[in-house]
């Protein structure tokens, strides 16, 4: 079914709703707007935002690039758009949901209501411990928002929408450049990350492109059982055979030219996985069963308590060193607030790190990083006067008074599905 008529649904009402979700500490954009300054006269703004649209005059402003550090070296683009491109990107994307929403597949669980990144890694957990997985396939896209082809997404979009306004809208999104050091500049691919827009197409866009092609084209030509999980760009297909895995593999490698995609050469790889790895090493017929990385973790082969096969999973080094010159670069700026500022910031930190990395199997990495961090703002502390120093005994008084948050398990065992 296509949707012909749905841009008069993007009522004041809508847009005013779209505003309240918005980050209210979320950058300006090229006009400087901040949250507080459109909201002081929210409704007349709203109103005259609404206006421009109904009467085909608004236009979008040119987003507004940062640069944003890599892991791995090299820096990530980011393009900020203005706050009432932003309030009409966010009305559109609440429509646009509730349609998608009724064709995305359950392997999907990035940037949509009601799902999450822990959701997708409980699921990893049911997958490869209750079903024959022996093999499981790392797929990494190589700078997939940058590499979306326009021209096909906009293809795919028109398969369920065909309101002229609404693909409009998109279209300027995609097409209004990005401004940077006074210069305009228009790129022919991508979808712009950072715009409240970009994860909803970039979900379109993939969903058409791998998720539908792998259920209903692959899946029925495999041999053995295969799946599918998938957040965002990052995914993993756990597989019964290898013959099978390969296939899936070559076959990505042609889908995904025919869009304008790549894979990466180095961190897309197949892997051997599952009860049968760990059997074949404790019975010293083959070697120690590699690990996989996905969303922040690292998973290994392990043996419950029991004896029985289940995953366990350790926050990636390079997302907890990540975490953790964050953390230090906060203590050296603070060093000189209050103790108890100090103290509700970090503690914040810690919580909030707890709530993502706090998995039952993986107390001992949030050990590590409560305990780095405890020495971090020691150092610090250190040096924040001259010539008098503040040895380890002192500072365990202090932490008596200002006491840091100690690691706990924030998230559930998911179920029966954790183990077998």
């Amino acid at each position: 079914m296509q949707f012909t008529s749905i841009a008069h649904l993007l009522t004041v009402e809508a847009l005013e709703q779209a505003w309240t979700s918005l980050r209210k500490d979320a950058s300006a954009g090229v006009d400087g707007v901040t949250y507080a300054e459109y909201g002081a006269h929210l409704r007349e703004n709203l109103e005259q935002l609404h206006d421009r649209m109904t009467g085909g005059q608004y236009q979008a402003q040119p987003l507004r690039r940062v640069y944003i550090p890599k892991e791995a070296g090299g820096q990530r683009l980011i393009s900020i758009p203005a706050l009432e491109d932003k309030i009409v990107q966010r009305a559109v994307a609440d429509l646009l949901n509730a349609i998608y929403e009724q064709d995305f597949l359950g392997c999907s669980y990035g940037f949509r209501p009601g799902r999450s990144a822990q959701l997708a890694l409980d699921e990893v957990g049911r997958v490869i411990c209750q079903r024959p997985t022996r093999y499981v396939l790392e797929l990494d896209i190589c700078a997939y928002f940058d590499h979306i082809v326009r021209s096909q997404l906009m293809e795919l979009i028109e398969k369920r929408v065909r309101d002229g306004s609404i693909l409009r809208l998109i279209g300027k999104w995609l097409n209004v450049g990005v401004l940077e050091d006074g210069r305009l500049l228009i790129t022919q691919t991508g979808v712009g990350q950072g715009q409240v827009i970009s994860p909803l197409l970039a979900n379109i866009y993939l969903h058409y492109v791998l998720d539908e092609w792998f259920e209903h084209v692959v899946k029925p030509r495999l041999r053995g059982q295969a799946y599918e999980i998938r957040y965002a760009d990052d995914a993993i297909f756990c597989f019964q055979h290898r013959a099978d895995a390969e296939e899936v593999l070559a076959g990505l490698r042609k889908r995904f030219e025919e869009y304008g995609l790549t894979l990466h050469p180095d961190k897309t790889r197949l892997l051997e996985f599952g009860r049968d790895a760990l059997a074949k090493w404790e019975a010293k017929a083959g070697p120690k069963p590699e690990t996989f990385d996905f969303l922040g973790f690292t998973h290994l082969c392990r043996r419950s308590r029991r004896g029985k096969f289940t995953i366990h999973v350790r926050t990636m080094r390079k997302r907890l060193r990540r975490s953790l010159l964050r953390v230090s670069a906060w203590c050296q700026r603070h060093r000189h607030d209050p103790l108890a500022e100090q103290q509700t910031t970090l503690n914040a930190i810690l919580r909030g790190h707890y709530q993502y990395y706090g998995r039952p199997t993986n107390f001992r990495g949030i050990s590590r990083f409560y305990r780095m961090v405890r020495r971090t703002w020691q150092k610090w502390l250190n040096r924040r006067t001259r010539g008098r120093s503040l040895p380890w005994p002192v500072y365990q008084k202090l932490l008596d008074v200002y006491p840091l948050q100690r690691p706990y398990i924030a998230q559930p065992r998911a179920g029966a599905g954790s183990r077998v």
